[in-house]
């Protein structure tokens, strides 16, 4: 039987590899409002560049310098032996797969939404499937007792590729906060633009920082929402809806939701305009989107500040 993604990512751990590492964070200067909310039952986290904090402050796939890409395809064609099947052409690897990389990317975010007020995701696992399927073309081949059908292996390529991409790292005090809350009975769920590995990259990290609740005892399946899960990202209005029917489902109300995020144009403000309470986390410049015109505004502006994400303690407390 073949590694699930979550073996598969303890056996990387296993190895002398070198990863990416995320630069010391760059302090804001800001004044917390951290005053209780009242009735306030499910805490929804943003993951890249709130949980998680990145390289460039959230998620991306082409990240700036481009030498990062060119890194980053040139391990994955490596580490998955790649190179034999590819259409060659002059160079190093990874000139020969960027076009492929670019093309594929491109083709996904250009598939139209059913809704005119929705935005495409693109699906990096559907985007190694494509690069993967052309390689078998030229009879490639790979271990399946390890990596499993072209699907899974899809699966462990992007996720070795985008650990590569982007280094990440569970914000300061994450690991705290999570148990903090759920040791009151508040329950805590995730509703971040994210991919199918992004859950792995998170526990990872969290684990790394010091975890050690079970998962499950502090992030609820039923209050989770990833933006490859409907094909869409934030901030569609689609996306936010859907989270709100997911709740809805288990008795939580829109107005008993706090979403926690550090950017307010993507998803704060159609957080709030979807009924639920809203958090902004200024803990650091990069990642950070928090314009004044939408700080000042009573329809946009966040419902409370957090400088440090301990400090949702404060902000959220069992009735």
């Amino acid at each position: 039987m073949s590694l699930t993604l979550s073996e598969y990512a303890d056996s990387l751990a296993e190895r002398d590899l070198i990863w990416p590492q995320v630069p010391a964070p760059k302090p804001v200067k800001a004044k917390p409002a951290i005053a209780p909310l009242p009735g306030i039952k499910v805490v929804m986290w943003d993951v890249y560049g709130t949980l998680l904090r990145t390289t460039d402050g959230g998620f991306t796939l082409f990240p700036n310098p481009e030498v990062r890409l060119q890194v980053a395809l040139e391990k994955t064609i490596l580490e998955f032996n790649m190179w034999n099947s590819m259409y060659r052409k002059p160079g190093p690897p990874w000139q020969s797969m960027m076009p492929q990389y670019r093309d594929y990317v491109e083709r996904v975010a250009m598939v139209p939404t059913k809704l005119k007020c929705d935005f495409t995701d693109v699906n990096l696992v559907s985007v190694w499937k494509a690069i993967i399927d052309r390689l078998c073309d030229k009879d490639y081949k790979y271990e399946q007792g390890i990596y499993g059908n072209e699907e899974q292996l899809s699966e462990k390529v992007a996720y070795f590729f985008h650990c590569n991409l982007q280094a990440m790292e569970a914000r300061a005090g994450s690991a705290r906060a999570m148990t903090d809350l759920a040791e009151v009975g508040i329950m805590q769920g995730i509703l971040a633009d994210g991919q199918s590995f992004t859950f792995v990259q998170l526990v990872r990290a969290l684990m790394k920082q010091g975890l050690v609740m079970p998962i499950p005892e502090i992030i609820r399946t039923e209050a989770t929402l990833y933006s490859y899960q409907m094909a869409i990202r934030k901030p569609s209005e689609s996306l936010f809806q859907q989270a709100v029917e997911q709740l809805e489902a288990i008795g939580v109300s829109p107005e008993q939701t706090l979403h926690v995020s550090c950017r307010l144009p993507t998803d704060l403000v159609p957080a709030k305009a979807a009924g639920m309470k809203t958090a902004l986390l200024v803990s650091e410049k990069t990642g950070l989107e928090a314009p004044p015109d939408l700080i000042k505004d009573p329809l946009t502006r966040p419902d409370r500040l957090l400088t440090d994400i301990t400090q949702i303690t404060s902000v959220v407390q069992p009735e």
